[in-house]
């Protein structure tokens, strides 16, 4: 039935305009022949189309348009006819002949513009007599199309000041009085549009009023053009009059727009001057309008103003604006008790905004907001509405955006009460963006107490919730959120070491209770940040005893090894042995031989106990001997102990090729450039030779399972150690061990059952260019190398 509604429509505006046209056309041969008697029959011949009830107000659109534009051309011809001696007056009266009432006062109206532009009569009279006639039309379809042409046809033809047609009889009053005048009886029409037909049709009529809202809202638009309504005339007769047709009207529909149209078409200034008077209207408005959208419109209507220019915020201040709107917002939640929670949260939202704009130093403004906020949420509970939980989002990212300082924020007694009525992962959404602010305005956390504050708003992040402790959160997220935090935790800093210490002590206490699969991302910031403190401690005087020290490097390092010894009970092995490796050599630098010993030795329990597979093994090995290497606080027996243990671990990895450069990687244990009696030279020499051996074993290894020779890649490895020790001054090198194993690595590339291996040429012709070079260098290195035959 729908469809053959639709179809008959269209036959329906298919007769119009063929009606039309054919009307038109004959209209058009009588005004080329100056014929007005029958330019005006065919005309109003023309119009009569306009009088069907059977189209919609979209298809009744198509047909007026063209309708309007031949009334164009009908009017040039009347005002052609003024000037060739035709009486305005007559023509006015002639036109009010046509039989029906429709086309007369489109007539009626088409040369009534012509009679204002003649300026025979007053302009105001005009006006008026038109907008009277127009009461003849009570169909609201028919009518609300009427009065739009009418407006159209004489927004240029007001009394406004600096108008033509301004006079001494005429006034911006009267225009004033003629737009008003018709607007109200459009927005009567307009209402009484849904009452035209049965009830099952409703929600499509007000879909078809909605698409005619405009045709009521431009004369509010062509009131806020007339250039004398100053503030004095909109305060005391535009807005009251605009207004009180816009209650009485009772319709949610029309009261939304034009509250809306009011806010948009007229100055900022005037709004702001008038605030009570258009928010006294909000609580007589229905309690189904949309009233959370037409207050955060004006709201930010008015921060944009306040925005624009730093000469108006004085008028604000004077105006009182904020308190204003305050209680208006409060009594209009308090009045509609079953306002959803959404529309209460916008609303604090866009006054929060205003605030921050119109008084950006208040921040009692601020929080008085956010107080309010809480009080209404407070009856509420937690949140479950997505959209609410985004303007929440929306309402406390605003104070960040405005001044791109979390401190401020955390100056903000009633921001982390908001907080707690968000769900978990809203909560979590709100602690990255405040997290990301931080780290795009470069804001320093300084002292202990901002810290504890800070952490408390983005709990979310750094502890399981009890509803979501269970909850298998996606890894991807879970990764990003936590290196969100590690960021964090590096932007927490303070020059007074006391000071850093007590922010350092508060951070361990929260990511501890933030349980384990935190804490491999947690964890190495706080270390490295602990490190910190302590090479900073290390170039200060101590003032106090160091027993009276808050923040000694012993108590740091006690922190740091309760702080790793947690994270390797994750398990994670790997990260919790670069870290002791790391306190070790802090310690080193601060001359704590015990501390440094006590982490070497919990990075071997690990080594031994947790790694397991062998690349980790091969990885923490050499990370062990690099560090290791670096010691100079060791004592001989501790010395000697830690790197026994460490050959001991080389000689047992798996792989022969592993164990080999394990091996050779030791021999820098017991040869170190700046210090004198870390210079062993036998040693160097025994490693070499067991790693020399090594090497050796896994090339028959290569032969025996494969049927050829393995690559010579760790012999070559191998000279190249044996020239740096050689170079370096070790006397247990020599240049016939050299020549030996330079004629070794030779003979094995160059037998029939060697392997092909392009790296290994590549890298022992660089060691042979290497070995010349250095001949040809002069000085004592150059008669060094002389003996070598390369």
């Amino acid at each position: 039935m729908i469809a053959a509604g639709v179809e008959d429509e269209e036959k329906w505006l298919s007769a119009g305009i063929t009606g039309l046209q054919q009307n038109a056309f004959h209209m058009h041969r009588a005004l080329d022949s100056n014929n007005l008697k029958d330019a005006l029959k065919y005309s109003a011949q023309m119009l009569s189309e306009l009088r069907t009830s059977r189209l919609s107000p979209h298809k009744y659109y198509a047909l007026y348009m063209r309708a309007f534009d031949e009334l164009r051309k009908l009017e040039l011809f009347f005002h052609e006819e003024t000037r060739r001696g035709c009486s305005i007056i007559e023509l006015y009266e002639l036109v009010q002949h046509a039989g029906n009432i429709l086309p007369r006062l489109y007539l009626l109206c088409t040369v009534g513009c012509v009679y204002i532009k003649s300026k025979e009569a007053p302009a105001k009279d005009i006006l008026k007599d038109l907008v009277e006639m127009c009461r003849g039309i009570q169909h609201p379809l028919r009518g609300l199309f009427l009065r739009s042409y009418l407006s159209q046809v004489s927004r240029d033809k007001l009394p406004d000041i600096g108008s033509e047609y301004e006079g001494d009889a005429d006034t911006v009053t009267d225009a004033v009085e003629f737009v008003l005048q018709n607007f109200t009886e459009m927005n009567k029409l307009w209402v009484r549009m849904q009452y035209q037909g049965p009830a099952r049709d409703k929600d499509r009529r007000e879909k078809e009023r909605s698409e005619l809202r405009d045709l009521v809202g431009k004369n509010l638009h062509v009131l806020s053009q007339i250039e004398g309504v100053d503030l004095d005339m909109y305060k005391d007769t535009v807005l009251p009059r605009v207004l009180e047709q816009v209650v009485n009207c009772k319709d949610e529909l029309a009261q939304y727009y034009l509250m809306d149209c009011i806010i948009q078409v007229f100055p900022d200034e005037y709004h702001l001057q008038t605030l009570d008077i258009l928010l006294g209207a909000c609580p007589q408005l229905q309690a189904s309008v949309d009233i959370k959208s037409v207050l955060s419109s004006l709201m930010e209507r008015l921060s944009n103003y306040a925005a624009s220019s730093p000469e108006v915020l004085p008028d604000f201040l004077q105006v009182d604006a904020f308190s204003k709107l305050n209680s208006a917002i409060g009594k209009i939640i308090e009045a509609q008790a079953d306002m959803p929670v959404v529309a209460v949260v916008t609303l604090y939202s866009s006054l929060l905004t205003f605030t921050l704009h119109v008084h950006p130093d208040r921040l009692d403004y601020a929080d008085q907001v956010l107080g309010s906020c809480v009080n209404k949420l407070s009856i509420i509970g937690k949140l479950d509405d997505s959209k609410a939980t985004k303007q929440i989002v929306a309402l406390l990212s605003a104070p960040l955006n405005k001044y791109n300082n979390v401190i401020t924020a955390l100056k903000l007694s009633n921001y982390p009460r908001v907080m707690e009525y968000l769900d978990n992962e809203t909560n979590k959404v709100m602690a990255k963006i405040i997290i990301q602010s931080i780290m795009k305005n470069e804001t320093y956390i300084s002292t202990g107490d901002k810290v504890e504050a800070l952490f408390e708003l983005i709990k979310g992040l750094i502890k399981d919730t009890d509803a979501t402790a269970d909850d298998e959160d996606d890894e991807e997220d879970f990764k990003e959120e936590q290196n969100a935090v590690a960021r964090l935790i590096q932007m927490l800093h303070n020059n007074d070491p006391e000071e850093m210490f007590k922010i350092i002590n508060i951070v361990r206490k929260h990511i501890l209770a933030g349980g384990v699969k935190r804490l491999s991302f947690t964890v190495p910031p706080l270390v490295f940040s602990s490190l910190k403190l302590i090479r900073t401690l290390q170039n200060q005087d101590m003032d106090k005893p160091e027993d009276e020290a808050e923040g000694t490097p012993k108590k740091i390092f006690q922190l740091l090894n309760q702080l790793i010894e947690a994270l390797s009970n994750v398990p994670a092995p790997e990260l919790s042995l670069r870290l002791y490796l790391q306190c070790a050599e802090a310690a080193n630098d601060s001359d704590l031989e015990p501390v440094a010993c006590e982490f070497f030795t919990q990075a071997y329990i690990l080594y031994e106990e947790e790694i397991s597979g062998s690349r980790e093994q091969v990885t923490a090995l050499h990370l062990i001997i690099g560090t290791l290497q670096r010691m100079h606080a060791f004592g001989v027996e501790n010395r000697d102990t830690l790197t026994h243990k460490a050959t001991g671990y080389s000689a047992k990895l798996l792989k022969k090729p592993d164990q080999c450069r394990a091996v050779y990687a030791c021999s820098h244990l017991f040869w170190t450039d700046d210090q004198e009696g870390a210079r062993e030279g036998e040693r160097v020499l025994l490693c070499l030779k067991r790693a020399l051996k090594i090497a050796n074993a896994a090339q028959q290894m290569a032969n025996a399972t494969r049927g050829s020779g393995g690559s010579v890649m760790l012999f070559i490895e191998i000279l190249n150690k044996y020239l740096y020790y050689f170079e370096k001054g070790n006397n247990q090198i020599t240049v016939n061990t050299i020549q030996d194993l330079m004629e070794l690595i030779t003979t094995e590339m160059q037998s029939d059952n060697a392997a092909t291996d392009p790296a290994a040429e590549a890298f022992f012709a660089s060691t042979l260019r290497y070995i010349q070079f250095q001949k040809q260098k002069g000085g004592a290195v150059s008669e060094k190398y002389e003996p070598v035959k390369a």
